[in-house]
């Protein structure tokens, strides 16, 4: 077949990014990160007091013109890190701060349109890996592997926490899984392009499962669709 579209879907905190990236690396294609595309956008947000304590959602979407956002290879760590106008902010978009807005942002319609039609832009020579919210859904309706990730709200937010505190940030548990869930909540019920399983998605539970156990299982199935 060639090259192929890999999409894949979840919520939050369900190691989306990381099987993306072994498995874009394992198969020598490009990979999209979509959530630091929301993240970046959101980080602008805040930095021009948008959203947050006051909010002016339509200033932000008079702004998107002015916001510019790419991946610019490091080759020191072996990934791709996040720009927005020229600046990296591959840390910053990570921080608690933009994870407590970034879904808000995500139901901008106006902000959604822009990023999906660099996302398509992106994807248009096939050979990728891209994962999101809508990215089998939306973005590559016929990709032709898509994965859809899950895990219990406990376990994605056992695993934010440590990541949260190996970055150094002071955080509580509690506070972590309330933004989970409100989180899963947003996500889901948007008026525009929710969260959902796409009907030819492949799920997966990674609760209780490894993720040398994942990526062997995904990197199976890219490879059977690949020779097919």
């Amino acid at each position: 077949m060639g090259k192929i579209t890999i999409a894949i879907d979840g919520y939050s905190s369900t190691g989306k990014s990381t099987i993306a990236k072994k498995l874009a690396n394992a198969l020598n294609y490009i990979y999209v990160d979509t959530g630091a595309m929301y993240r970046a956008v959101t980080l602008y947000a805040l930095n021009q007091n948008y959203i947050g304590e006051n909010e002016d959602i339509q200033s932000l979407i008079v702004d998107l013109p002015k916001i510019d956002l790419k991946f610019i290879p490091n080759q020191k760590l072996g990934m791709s890190e996040m720009y927005l106008n020229g600046e990296n902010v591959e840390r910053e978009i990570r921080a608690m701060q933009v994870s407590s807005f970034v879904s808000k942002v995500a139901t901008i319609p106006e902000v959604r349109h822009k990023l999906v039609e660099m996302q398509q832009q992106m994807g248009k020579d096939k050979g990728l890996v891209m994962d999101g919210r809508d990215i089998g859904t939306v973005v590559f309706p016929d990709a032709e592997l898509k994965i859809y990730m899950t895990a219990s709200p406990k376990a994605r937010a056992t695993r934010r926490y440590k990541e949260l505190l190996d970055r150094g940030e002071i955080v509580s548990y509690e506070e972590v899984l309330e933004n989970v869930q409100k989180r899963d909540f947003i996500d889901s019920t948007r008026e525009v392009s929710p969260l959902r399983k796409a009907e030819d998605a492949i799920e997966f539970d990674n609760s209780d499962m490894g993720l040398e156990e994942q990526f062997e299982r995904i990197y199976d199935l890219a490879q059977r669709v690949i020779v097919n």
